[in-house]
């Protein structure tokens, strides 16, 4: 996987390169703001672009107005992008786009999780922060369909939501995964959504019915 950084936090930045060299793939670029990230993505041909979402020079939403310019341009390419928080102004219109991820830069740690994480983007699949799933749920009305969900299904969505197949839901919550598909098809059944054996289209549903009913 060729994978070109952009993120003003030198530290953080040397760290993800060492990070993805580790874990056997090529850092092809490494830029400390998003000013030259168009021309950089032309030149060197990634598979994934890692981007910060706030960066010089006003540090607000260089980085998100830059991932949603390069997911205009090339569709296929994988973006994923960090924030310290969640913020999800500027990222709403991409969260149901294919190859597309959303982390909270703490995920880092996670380096097992991380790496796969990037590596499902860079492929075409979603993947995001439970923190954002949280903050997608949370203000909702009593009438909404996610507000019946049980507590249970909403961790399951939000794992869904990361791009979790159900053998990893399972795997992760130490169910068996015929409990797993009862969950899903339970979450799937009160948001009114379609079941699909393709794991990505099921993601991108939950996304965009989570984004349909934002705010």
């Amino acid at each position: 996987m060729r994978v070109v950084i952009a993120e003003d936090q030198v530290l953080l930045r040397a760290g993800l390169g060492r990070l993805f060299a580790d874990g056997g793939h090529e850092v092809v670029a490494s830029l400390g703001d998003a000013g030259t990230l168009p021309e950089t993505v032309a030149g060197a041909g990634p598979d994934l672009v890692v981007v910060d979402i706030r960066m010089p020079p006003t540090f607000t939403d260089e980085g998100a107005r830059a991932a949603r310019d390069l997911k205009r341009e090339r569709p296929a390419l994988g973006v994923l992008v960090l924030s310290q928080h969640v913020e999800t102004t500027h990222t709403a219109g991409l969260l149901a786009l294919p190859g597309f991820g959303y982390l909270l830069k703490d995920r880092v740690l996670e380096v097992g999780e991380f790496l796969a994480a990037a590596e499902r983007v860079a492929h075409g699949g979603s993947a995001l922060d439970p923190q954002v799933v949280s903050a997608l749920l949370a203000g909702r009305a009593r009438t909404d369909p996610l507000a019946t969900l049980t507590e249970r299904e909403r961790t399951v969505l939000g794992l869904m939501a990361e791009g979790l197949t159900n053998t990893g839901i399972a795997k992760r919550l130490y169910l068996s995964e015929r409990t797993v598909e009862a969950h899903v098809r339970h979450v799937l059944g009160k948001l009114d959504l379609p079941e699909s054996e393709d794991g990505h289209r099921r993601v991108l549903a939950v996304l965009a019915h989570l984004q349909a009913t934002q705010g």
